[in-house]
């Protein structure tokens, strides 16, 4: 039987019609003959409107300011699909930039994209660090919180901001979470005519007349009040705000530890309580989504503020009582119930919703929820334990143990 021809969209295979290219702050003359000849031959040329500015005499085509809402502009160039058509970007397309969103509708066949350097490869060559050993951020328009993860002595950060007041506020966030001795480096108009580096401790940010295009190269200094966020699970109760109903430390770890987190995979929280779990395994990677369902409005409340303390402000937080607030949301990989679990119609719902293969874990500190957990490992299988901890007190003036309640954990795989 003869080999099945794979199949492709017709238009995967067609010459070239898109070109992106990528243009830094010297403009034209910054840029190679064949990325100059894109610009000159294409019938319409996208860009910002700085972009078409450094461009300059070489748009002969129609000149096309990139819309708003930034989807429109996609749109119209797809709508183009087939004539000359030219994207401009800034340094290089691929690395937080347009050309990542393009790729998802245009094959790599139809394109021809020609890189400039990017912001964080020349404020690296500026500053002298090895990128590999480097993290580099874009806050663009995202929350500053999500450079709290990152934030450990001696570890080095380039984050590209969404404006002039972007590298004060960053040393506010740094000064305020007990990194104030950091080193921040401004970075402004890399590569082109107002190009210019200042450096200044977080904690006595004086900068003034930042440029908007700017990035921040941060060397880390920890403090003793510092608020370091381990690399593993299980962070300490204290850096969680809750009223008691928080997962604690030791069980946390162990529970993270059976929902085995994989890349790009998708957790429902259900009766998330304080959010630590959730929390906790967004922090696992950065690839890592959560949802966390809770009723109390107050408690929903606490964990969106524990969210972005603890470096994950995209956790989503569902406010409403399982199994009824599950409704319409996207298929998880990984379920865990550590609240409303004594509830068998929470328990079918989260069962049922789970994709084939996902993870189901379960912790149950009451003897009713117990019961349950031992009539679906009876009936379903999987794995149950029981976790006792006790931890060292005061007792009459000597020191004894005093035990947590003790918990049972139903894990479960779907099959």
């Amino acid at each position: 039987m003869p080999e099945a021809e794979s199949i492709a969209p017709d238009h995967a295979r067609a010459t070239p019609w898109l070109s992106i290219v990528g243009i830094g702050e010297d403009g034209a003359a910054g840029l190679s003959p064949l990325a100059r000849s894109l610009i000159e031959e294409a019938e319409v040329v996208f860009g910002g409107r700085r972009h078409l500015a450094l461009a300059g005499d070489l748009v002969r085509g129609v000149a096309s300011p990139w819309p708003s809402p930034f989807e429109d502009g996609v749109r119209a160039v797809l709508e183009l699909r087939g004539r000359r058509v030219c994207v401009l970007a800034s340094g290089d397309p691929f690395l937080h930039g347009v050309g990542t969103v393009l790729a998802r509708h245009a094959a790599a066949e139809e394109m021809r994209v020609i890189p400039a350097p990017s912001a964080f490869s020349l404020a690296a060559a500026r500053l002298g660090w090895a990128l590999p050993e480097v993290i580099c951020l874009s806050l663009h328009g995202k929350a500053l919180d999500l450079l709290r993860p990152h934030l450990h002595s001696g570890r080095r950060i380039l984050a590209l901001t969404s404006d002039a007041d972007g590298p004060a506020a960053v040393a506010r966030l740094m000064t305020g979470a007990g990194f104030g001795g950091s080193r921040l480096h401004v970075l402004e108009a890399l590569g082109g005519a107002r190009e210019r580096m200042r450096s200044v401790a977080a904690a006595s940010f004086d900068l003034d007349g930042v440029d908007a295009l700017n990035l921040v190269g941060i060397e880390v200094a920890a403090g003793p009040e510092s608020r370091i966020i381990a690399l593993t699970s299980g962070l300490p109760d204290s850096l969680y705000e809750h009223d008691g109903q928080l997962t604690k430390r030791e069980i946390r770890a162990v529970t993270l530890s059976a929902l085995a987190p994989r890349r790009g995979e998708l957790l429902w929280d259900i009766g998330a309580g304080a959010g630590s779990i959730g929390i906790e395994w967004m922090l696992a990677d950065p690839s890592l989504r959560a949802v966390a369902v809770e009723q109390n409005p107050d408690r929903a409340a606490r964990v969106r503020r524990n969210a972005s303390t603890l470096g994950v402000p995209e956790l989503v937080v569902v406010e409403g009582a399982a199994p009824a607030a599950l409704a319409g949301l996207p298929q998880p990989d990984a379920i865990f119930i550590g609240g409303g679990a004594s509830d068998a119609g929470v328990l079918d719902a989260a069962a049922e919703a789970l994709r084939v293969g996902g993870r189901l874990v379960v912790n149950a500190v009451t003897l009713e929820t117990e019961a349950l957990l031992l009539a679906r490992h009876a009936a379903l299988g999987g794995e149950l334990i029981r976790l006792a901890v006790a931890r060292a007190a005061p007792v009459a003036g000597m020191i004894g143990w005093r035990p947590a309640m003790p918990v049972t954990q139903w894990s479960w795989l779907k099959p």
